[in-house]
């Protein structure tokens, strides 16, 4: 028995104070808004005419009629395949909704350098999937993009600074082009020298995204620009020939001499992306989707002002994705004593360069038809879709192109009085490179009560090919060839949340079968023998003072079998 306990995360309110700074910048006149959407009392074409039905004629005293969007924005966001409005969460009572490392990863200490989940988590991905997931929490991705609507330009400028100027800088800006269309440019830089050399990360993200909606709300169209580039360098631990951590000489451990990497100056220059041994992941996402609606036209009228209104019951969209994924190891300079000696890597010839590289290309066209029982309510539809996926991968010996063909299907439902949120989805590979890989969910939450406690229910099986850095083309496949099963996981989930005690107890029980690793860093093995694992957890929240918050969250993790 496994126990994790942690507590985690005294905040201090007024501390992020001085490491997240926001900026309203008001340098529109008047409201936007995209048609029909919350935050905007009146549709784009009409808000001229309802400012001159308030404002009547002009005064010398400005403060006699105030306009109240003078000194207010309206802002709302949207994520993708949700018709639900969400408000910005300006609250900086919990670092980590600030900070890239979840609070339950363990990493070597600086930001920026690879993470790893100390609870149990396996990848319930079906599908092709590339096999690099050591800096996932540093990548944006085109599935969690926001789609934005705001009243006037909004900007938001983000520095947090740490030891060793280790630092953060993210720029946020969007605003409403015209009243039914909306813009969106982020950038984000983390860069952190490190505490000991060749720990140096330098990752940058960028975003550019565009909401349009015609004036008659039948057609939506959502696009997607996101590239990640993420390095970081490796040194491969410290090295063991003297007692350095208790020699004076090297109270600076920047100067321990470490096993990979050579001897590097210290460097301060964040806009430097130099690095000389270590990891280099870059990808680049374009995403297009199209939306054509057909429903039922109406009209709301305000004050002797028509607004029209548009109920959707059959919605057609197409999505196009065009994706290049790099994945790269090297080093410079490298030790090929050290290599074999350690990792038995077969330098061959080379002796002083290494360099593992995987590289994709991915284009995805998805054909999808919505339903709508209800037209006034769109957090209630039926999807069914046929997604054809291209794919064509270059490593160091061989290229591939290859294909798959997917089904997929969709139930959601919240319903009005917002007591039941249920959602059940299912995909399956017909043919192509995954063929038989499938997945399928349902989630059931159900509120209750005037404090909005909750249930949770949820249960997820997937059937899955080995990410393909486990295939014997992979430049990352070192060892001997061997044969891998699909693997098999279920997941049943609960938990209960109760506001007033701010309080969650929850239990995930994995059932798992066929589970791909890795075994002494570069040897891929499966453990074909079935194993369950239960974690039980329990999430509280303290109230200490006024301007203290102490989380804490206690984990319990058992596995049985081998």
């Amino acid at each position: 028995m496994k126990f994790i306990i942690q507590a985690l995360k005294i905040k201090l309110t007024y501390l992020l104070f001085f490491l997240s700074l926001s900026f309203l910048l008001n340098a529109q006149n008047r409201p936007g808004g995209l048609p029909g959407r919350p935050g905007t009392n009146l549709p784009g074409n009409l808000q001229g005419l309802a400012g001159s039905l308030r404002g009547g004629g002009q005064s010398i005293d400005s403060l006699e009629r105030r306009d109240p969007f003078e000194d207010s924005i309206s802002i709302s966001f949207q994520l993708p395949l949700s018709a639900q409005q969400n408000k910005l969460d300006s609250s900086v009572s919990d670092f980590t909704k600030r900070f890239p490392i979840p609070a339950n990863h363990v990493f070597l200490g600086n930001n920026g350098t690879a993470t790893r989940s100390i609870l149990f988590a396996p990848n319930f991905k079906s599908g092709w999937d590339p096999g690099f997931h050591a800096f996932d929490v540093y990548r944006w991705k085109p599935e969690s993009v926001r789609f934005f609507n705001t009243s006037r330009p909004f900007t938001e400028l983000a520095y947090l600074l740490g030891g060793r100027t280790e630092q953060i800088i993210e720029v946020t800006h969007t605003q409403n082009i015209k009243p039914n269309w909306n813009g969106l440019f982020q950038y984000r830089l983390i860069n952190s020298p490190g505490f000991f050399k060749n720990q140096k990360t330098n990752h940058n993200n960028y975003l550019l995204t565009s909401w349009y909606q015609s004036i008659n709300k039948r057609y939506n169209n959502y696009f997607v620009l996101v590239s990640n580039a993420l390095q970081s360098e490796e040194n491969g631990g410290i090295k063991n020939d003297n007692d350095y951590l208790n020699d004076p000489v090297y109270d600076d451990r920047f100067n321990v001499p470490t096993q990979i990497g050579g001897d590097v100056p210290f460097g301060r220059n964040f806009f430097s992306s130099k690095i000389n041994t270590g990891n280099r992941y870059t990808d680049f996402n374009m995403v297009l989707t199209q939306q054509y609606d057909i429903g039922k036209k109406d009209s709301l009228v305000k004050d002797t002002i028509v607004i029209p209104l548009f109920y959707p019951r059959l919605r057609f969209e197409h999505t196009f994705r065009m994706s290049k994924y790099k994945f790269t190891y090297f080093d410079n300079d490298a030790d090929s004593t050290y290599y074999k000696d350690v990792f038995n890597f077969p330098l061959g010839n080379i002796s002083d360069t290494i360099i593992l590289k995987d590289t994709w290309a991915e284009v995805v066209n998805d054909f999808s038809v919505y339903q709508y029982p209800d037209a006034k309510n769109l957090q209630q539809f039926l999807k069914a879709g046929l997604t054809l996926q291209n794919l064509k991968g270059e490593f160091a010996s061989q290229s591939v192109s290859t294909y798959n063909l997917a089904v997929h299907g969709e139930y959601r439902n919240k319903t009005k009085n917002r007591k039941w949120d249920m959602a059940a989805a299912g995909t399956l590979y017909l043919n192509g490179f995954n063929s038989g890989d499938y997945h399928a969910s349902f989630d059931l939450k159900r509120f209750a009560g005037k404090k909005q406690s909750y249930i949770e229910l949820g249960f997820r099986n997937v059937n899955r090919t080995p990410s393909f850095i486990f295939d014997t083309r992979s430049s990352f496949y070192l060892d001997s060839p061997k044969n891998f099963n699909k693997e098999n996981i279920t997941h049943l989930s609960a938990s209960y949340f109760h506001p007033g005690l701010k309080a969650k107890i929850s239990g995930n029980y994995f059932l798992v079968s066929n589970y791909t690793y890795f075994k002494e860093f570069i040897k891929p093995e499966q453990e074909e023998a079935l194993f369950n694992l239960l974690i039980v957890s329990l999430e509280k929240k303290f109230s200490i003072g006024k301007n203290f918050v102490w989380y804490t969250d206690i984990y319990l993790q058992k596995k049985t079998g081998s």
